[in-house]
């Protein structure tokens, strides 16, 4: 990993990432602990989780916690385990999500709800566990991850796609509660960001295709495209940003 520019203010900080155990949240933890931050992360998948502390622990200071954040209570007591192991937190990062695609036609009561779950409820319930911590400090960040994918019209996963458009809400909203308290939140809004994930399940050659077409930019956007603007967003070089929703899509919006 290049590790890019380094922000003196986030050494020794203690950071909260949601969904940190592959993907995006794993670029997120690595910037992180390159930052000489204190790194707890929360995550559903034991065995890639367990194996990035691995393979960071030589090196940084980090926590995972295995967690399912339908579970509010499972949510909560993760955070505290993480602020037992490392302190307040500082910074928290809501990244966790999951885009599995789903017609309107097969969707059940039940399934909406869970999908709210898995891509909203828990960055407002992370919240609202951590501002405690940050107002006692009189700073903190917290830092929402979006998507473009209800900005351009995308089909095929509407529950995913309602649920990513209200964390704009949530974001406006939380950075009018909080600013009083010197706390900012930020949304960062990924566009397709080319995962192992998506490698396995939807890249094909037609699918590059079409995003190459509709991005200004002529590349894959991979995971650390988001990590460094969240690093940025995290950092006191962004100390008057609060109240924003910055979008990394190589100009597909």
């Amino acid at each position: 990993m290049t590790t890019g520019a380094i922000y003196p203010s986030l050494k020794g900080k203690t950071v909260l990432i949601t969904g940190g155990g592959s993907g995006i949240g794993e670029s997120i933890v690595r910037h992180f602990v390159a930052q000489g931050c204190k790194v707890g992360f929360l995550d559903i998948d034991r065995a890639a989780s367990e194996a990035l502390v691995a393979d960071l622990a030589p090196t940084g200071t980090v926590q995972f916690e295995h967690c399912d954040l339908r579970d509010i209570s499972a949510l909560r007591a993760s955070i505290d385990n993480i602020r037992t192991a490392f302190g307040p937190i500082e910074i928290l990062v809501n990244n966790a999500a999951h885009d599995q695609r789903h017609k309107l036609e097969d969707v059940t009561p039940e399934y909406w709800d869970e999908r709210i779950q898995v891509n909203l409820r828990h960055q407002f319930f992370a919240a609202q566990a951590v501002v405690p911590d940050m107002k006692a400090s009189g700073s903190g960040v917290i830092i929402n991850l979006g998507s473009i994918s209800w900005m351009i019209g995308q089909g095929g996963m509407p529950a995913y796609s309602a649920s990513k458009s209200a964390i704009l809400g949530l974001t406006r909203s939380l950075s009018r509660d909080l600013g009083p308290f010197n706390i900012r939140v930020c949304s960062v809004v990924p566009g397709w960001i080319i995962t192992q994930r998506q490698l396995d399940l939807w890249l094909t050659p037609e699918a590059e295709q079409e995003l190459l077409a509709r991005q200004c930019l002529k590349r894959r956007l991979m995971p650390a495209d988001i990590a460094k603007p969240v690093l940025f967003f995290a950092s006191d070089e962004a100390s008057g940003c609060t109240n924003q929703s910055y979008i990394v899509d190589g100009g597909w919006v």
